[in-house]
Formats: structure tokens, sequence, C-alpha cells
């Protein structure tokens, strides 16, 4: 509203120009400084008071006319209002972090948990099944036929009754073969049931009636022997066994506390809730101690058989002889792709016909520059 459309508060008392300009600013819309108009209201109440010249009091002004405060701001309605909904404002984005801290929690705890341990259950039951599915079916590699004597060598050795000839047709077919290993008298390695000569790290498996490849041991649990080609799965069995049976036996455990202070579940549970828990801390604990020992087996480089009986090379026993290092020894099993260190998937380094080794006389935790990629001896 411009001045023009008001009475003039100011008649009786004189406005310098520019104060009067001030005013008019203000009313347009076009100005915010208010010093002027307060210091001109101010003298013009103090004549007021005094009798001075235009006598105009303050109860005689226009009611339209608008009241200053004395630091300069206009007292308004509607600025008080929007002042009001600008400190609402101000707490939009803690409220909104706190109803999203209630909302989190309201749903883990109460949607999601149930949720959560079916996930956690049928990851570790699929990887569990997956990894002991491989160990059962995955056929033991045996020697290959390289391993095998020649027509006329193999004629001669069964015709022949004395050890030592027998072993100098052995040694010379053994020339061309990647050997390094002997038996703890320093001869060649022959099985006579499967009539070949033994690779390093193979021995014959009387439950399979084979020769297999770095042989670990029979496992009457999955009714196969581990060795080269599934020792990797064994060992992920071994591991996705222990968490699934950990995971069971914490998930069932408060209902097997309530079991036993007489606030048990319904009625037809009772029998799997006490069963299912003994049967997976019974596991739990079992395989806990296999899984510990393999996994020092595998830091090693060693099979069961191994860590029993040290490997003989030509300068005698080494119960090191095939370590080459934490790392190295890791890779031997799992390979140098570690994203599939956890997937039931060959990766295992080597043809389980030759493995590298280390010299008898070396410290095989300690890196040296006399690894030997193809064997001990190359004699």
């Amino acid at each position: 509203m411009g001045p023009s459309l008001c009475p003039n508060p100011f008649k009786g008392f004189t406005l310098r120009s520019e104060s009067f300009e001030g005013l008019n600013d203000v009313f347009q819309g076009t100005s915010v400084d208010l010093s002027p108009l307060n210091s001109e209201w101010e003298a013009g109440q103090r004549r007021s008071l005094t009798g001075g010249v235009g006598g105009a009091r303050k109860d005689r002004l226009h009611p339209s006319f608008p009241v200053f405060c004395s630091q300069g701001r206009r007292k308004m309605a509607p600025t008080h209002v929007l002042r009001c909904c600008q400190r609402g404002l101000a707490w939009i984005p803690v409220i909104f972090i706190a109803l999203v801290v209630c909302w989190s929690y309201y749903a883990y705890v109460v949607e999601l948990c149930l949720f959560v341990y079916l996930a956690v259950f049928h990851v570790s039951f699929i990887m569990f099944v997956w990894s002991y599915w491989k160990t059962i079916f995955t056929r033991p590699s045996t020697p290959s036929k390289e391993f095998c004597l020649p027509k006329s060598e193999k004629e001669q050795y069964e015709k022949e009754q004395r050890p030592e000839t027998q072993q100098e047709i052995l040694k010379r077919v053994a020339t061309s073969l990647p050997l390094y290993t002997r038996t703890g008298a320093g001869a060649i390695r022959y099985c006579d049931r499967c009539q070949v000569i033994k690779p390093d790290r193979c021995h014959h498996c009387s439950a399979c009636d084979m020769c297999v490849l770095k042989m670990d041991h029979h496992c009457p649990w999955v009714n196969n022997c581990v060795g080269f080609s599934n020792y990797k799965f064994f060992i992920l069995f071994l591991t996705y066994s222990l968490v699934y049976c950990l995971f069971i036996a914490a998930s069932v455990l408060q209902y097997f506390i309530k079991f036993w202070t007489n606030d048990p579940p319904e009625s037809h549970a009772k029998f799997h809730v006490l069963f299912l828990f003994f049967v997976a801390a019974m596991f739990c604990i079992s395989i806990l101690s296999l899984f510990t020992y393999h996994l020092w087996l595998v830091g090693k480089n060693r099979s069961t058989i191994e860590a029993f009986r040290a490997p003989v090379f030509r300068n005698g026993p080494d119960k090191n002889g095939f370590s080459l290092g934490f790392s190295k020894n890791i890779a031997q099993v799992f390979g140098d792709q570690k994203l599939y260190w956890l997937l039931p998937v060959f990766t295992s380094q080597g043809d389980g016909f030759s493995f590298p080794t280390r010299l008898v006389t070396v410290d095989p935790e300690q890196p040296t520059d006399c690894l030997q990629p193809g064997g001990l001896d190359k004699g």
C-alpha cells in the first residue's frame, strides 16, 4: 500500500526529505532500513511531549500507522508465523533420523530375524551339501599310463626273482619319470597290485583297491578316498559342515534352554529341539578337531600319511620336503585365484604326478633361492 492511500501521520511536524523518502520506500517494500523512520518517530515523540511544533501525540496517530520496535524490525503477525515454521522445519532432519533408527530396529528384530536365520541356514546348507557331494562322487585320481612298465620291462620284472635286478629294471624306467621319493630302503616305489610305479605322494588304498594320487586317507564318512582330486572339496566339506552345525546349535540354544527350564515349546517339537541341539553340538566338537588338524596339514603341505610317516628322498626322510612356505602351501590346495577358494570347484595346482620340493637341509619356513620346481634331486 502506498503512502498516498492512508492519512499522513506526520502532519504537524516537519520531516526531512530523505526521511520521507525512506518511509515511502518502506511502505513500497523496496527498503528494509528503518533507522531513518525510527529516528524521526522518536524526534516527533519528544516534540509532542514538550509542546513543540506539530504537537502530534502517539494516541492521535492513525490506526493504520505501523509500529516499529527499537531493534528496527516491524512487528507483524506473518513474520512470527514464518519464524515458527522455520523452527519446525529445522527439526525435520532430526525426526527423519529418529524414525529411520526406530524403523530399522523394528524391521530387523520383528520382521527380518526369521528371514535372516533362514537365509544363513540355507546358504550354509547348500554349500555343505555341495562340497559333501563333490567329496563323495569325485573319483580319485590314479597314475597315468606312463607310470606303467612297458611290456618288455614288465615281462622281465615278473620273471626276475631277485629284488636287486627288479630294482634295476624299475630304475631304467624311472629315469624318464618325475620321481623324487623312495621307499624307506631307498628303492623305487612300485605297486605290485596295480603294477605301476608310484608317483610321488601316491599310495595304494586297500579299501578302493587302487593307487591314489597324493592320497591323504580313506574316509568312511564319504565312502571315498581323499586325495589330489578331491582334497580341496574335503576341506570345504569340513568348513561348511562346521558352520552348519555351529549355526544350528546357536539358533536352537534358546529353545534348548527353555526345555530345561520347564518352559518348553510345543509338545511335538520337544524331541526335535533336544535331539537337534545334541547332534549339532556333538558333530561340531568332532568336526572342529578334524578341521583344525587338516588346516594345519594344509599350512605345512603334508598329507595325513606324510604326517605319520615322513616322505623319503634320496638324502633321507624329510617331513618338510614338500613345504614351500605358508602362502604357497595354501595355493597348492586352493589355487591362485582366491575368488574360487570357498567354492567346491577344482582349483588345486599341479597334475598330481609331480610336486615342487625343497632341499632336505633347508628350513622350509625361510625364503631361499634353493627351491627346485621340478623336484629335490635331478640325478
